[in-house]
């Protein structure tokens, strides 16, 4: 330090050195624990206020119920017949009669839907049928929505194995549907509104409508009762003239004559000849897929008819290129082909969605 002319000097030992080191660190580590401590308060603080503002919600619904049934116990019961029509209709709509499995779904909503029973009950008595009609249909509302959302995953997974995405194959399916009709509006309550959870159990058995329809209709049924396939899909020498060349189906060979199945549901939209494929028929199944029976020698159905999966539809033959009696099978996506292999060999997990189907 300098300080009039004169140089003076301070030292500040090792020891110093490492003590104020040392009261910087507890300084900073007091700090931080102090801040830690403080969120932590602000986040409990925050948790149980949420967890009030849940309850006051429970509890304000109960009593808005409660109200309700008090005002007019008339307009409750037509609400309620509401819910129940719009219930029927949608298990008439897609599922005809109601599958068992779908008992089998516990409700989530069954605490909730008991205590305000006893809520209600207790208030007015003389309501309590209509409140337990009330929390027996949105418990069934429930275990129906679920059975819906559970069906569609299986079917979503049989669909992955066959090597299909089920976001593509929905979206296909909206945009090659044509729509039209009589307005006819559903609703759970008298003034037309949509209960949220009555729309939901909508859109979920629409989702499994859908994925269960395009799978029915996804190739999965051998065309030909033969033991095996004489040629594969990709790669092969051609039988005439042995060149390089690419096959783009599945050969069966049989004994001529013999019958030739559809291999998913559909809707014929070629019968005759085509050149190299001899005896023709083209089956449109939906969403971007077709099939193709080549090679036959006769016809057992007709354009536009609609043929279900395993029907009948030709006999096997030997027209066209073809060096014997065989059915050459095609399935074809947006119009280019696909190997049909994986199609037939994971029809065991599609059909295990399809007994309810």
């Amino acid at each position: 330090m300098r300080s009039q002319g004169q140089v003076r000097f301070i030292k500040i030992s090792t020891k110093v050195q490492a003590l104020g080191a040392l009261a910087l660190f507890l300084l900073l580590a007091a700090w931080f624990g102090t801040m830690l401590s403080l969120t932590a308060s602000h986040w409990s603080a925050s948790r149980e206020r949420a967890r009030l503002l849940e309850r006051e919600a429970q509890v304000s619904s109960a009593q808005d119920r409660v109200q309700a049934y008090r005002g007019e116990l008339t307009s409750v019961a037509s609400d309620l017949a509401q819910r129940q029509d719009f219930i029927q209709r949608m298990v008439e709509a897609h599922l005809g009669d109601l599958p068992a499995e779908a008992a089998g779904f516990e409700a989530q909503e069954s605490e909730e839907g008991a205590s305000e029973v006893v809520k209600i009950s207790a208030a007015i008595p003389e309501a309590a049928a209509l409140a337990r009609l009330e929390a027996d249909q949105l418990a069934f509302v429930d275990r129906l929505t679920r059975y819906a959302d559970s069906r569609s995953a299986r079917a979503a997974d049989a669909m992955r194995k066959l090597g299909l995405s089920p976001t593509s194959v929905l979206a296909s399916a909206r945009s090659h549907s044509a729509k039209g009709g009589p307005l006819l509006p559903l609703a759970t309550a008298r003034d037309g509104s949509l209960d949220p959870r009555f729309r939901r159990l909508g859109t979920s058995l629409a989702r499994m409508d859908a994925l269960v329809s395009s799978l029915a209709s996804v190739p999965q049924a051998r065309p030909a009762n033969v033991a095996y396939v004489s040629s594969s899909f990709g790669y092969r020498a051609d039988p005439f003239n042995g060149s390089a060349a690419f096959h783009a189906g599945l050969d069966f060979p049989g004994p001529m004559g013999s019958p030739i199945y559809a291999a998913a549901q559909g809707t014929i939209t070629f019968v005759g000849e085509k050149q190299g494929y001899g005896n023709c028929i083209e089956i449109s199944h939906g969403n971007g897929l077709m099939t193709r029976y080549a090679h036959l020698s006769g016809f057992a159905a007709r354009t536009g008819q609609k043929v279900a999966t395993g029907a009948r539809i030709a006999t096997m033959g030997s027209t066209g290129r073809s060096t014997g009696p065989h059915l050459h099978f095609e399935v074809r996506l947006n119009d280019k082909p696909v190997n049909p292999r994986p199609f037939l060999e994971a029809a065991r997990h599609a059909q295990e969605v399809q007994p309810h189907a």
